[in-house]
């Protein structure tokens, strides 16, 4: 996903994963741009100046990210796929296919699997590059959380928790990381199979 929002917008990876809802912060170093980085509000619209590929540079539109981001989000959807985070549930709301699933769990708990996922080697499974090369902490976690409740919050005006966006909410903390996927394929195989009137 951010590889294609990059395409799409003309940036360099490293800057939409820097506004990416899953990087620690992400999204809050993108809401306080304005009081770092030129920027210019016009009609209640924050922008940003980023590099683009050919080192140019230009203002990008808070707007412009979200719309490039919902675009590849309903590319995805269209071809079929799994989309984490992102505000995909709400984007995706109305899309008859989609199953929107809520991961969550006790925040201890989900700190002691992602340092499971961690100390294996598994570093894509426990949040990817979004860690970076440190082990995960309660703080990242933490940052992380709030990175991806404001991303929605602020571009959606949803609350990412609230249980209406989401046909099933799974503690995966409580289940192996097998069974939450098993759960998941069977509910998604079946909200196809609805979607198509099978």
């Amino acid at each position: 996903m951010p590889s294609a929002v990059a395409a799409e917008i003309g940036c360099s990876l490293d800057e939409v994963l820097q506004r990416d809802d899953r990087a620690p912060g992400g999204l809050e170093r993108l809401l306080s741009s304005a009081a770092r980085l030129p920027t210019v509000t016009l009609g209640s619209v924050d922008t940003a100046f980023i590099g683009t590929t050919n080192d140019e540079g230009r203002l990008l539109y808070d707007h412009e990210f979200v719309e490039q981001t919902e675009r590849v989000i309903r590319d995805v959807a269209r071809d079929g796929g799994v989309i984490l985070g992102r505000a995909a549930a709400v984007v995706l709301a109305d899309h008859p296919g989609a199953l929107h699933v809520r991961l969550d769990g006790d925040r201890e708990a989900r700190l002691r699997r992602a340092r499971q996922l961690w100390d294996t080697g598994d570093r894509e499974e426990c949040g990817g590059h979004g860690w970076g090369t440190d082990p995960p902490t309660l703080r990242l976690l933490d940052d992380n959380d709030r990175a991806r409740a404001s991303y929605v919050r602020r571009f959606y005006r949803a609350d990412p928790a609230d249980p209406d966006h989401y046909h099933l909410v799974i503690d995966s903390t409580a289940l192996s990381t097998d069974a939450c996927a098993d759960v998941v394929v069977r509910a998604a195989t079946d909200r196809a199979q609805g979607a198509r009137g099978g």
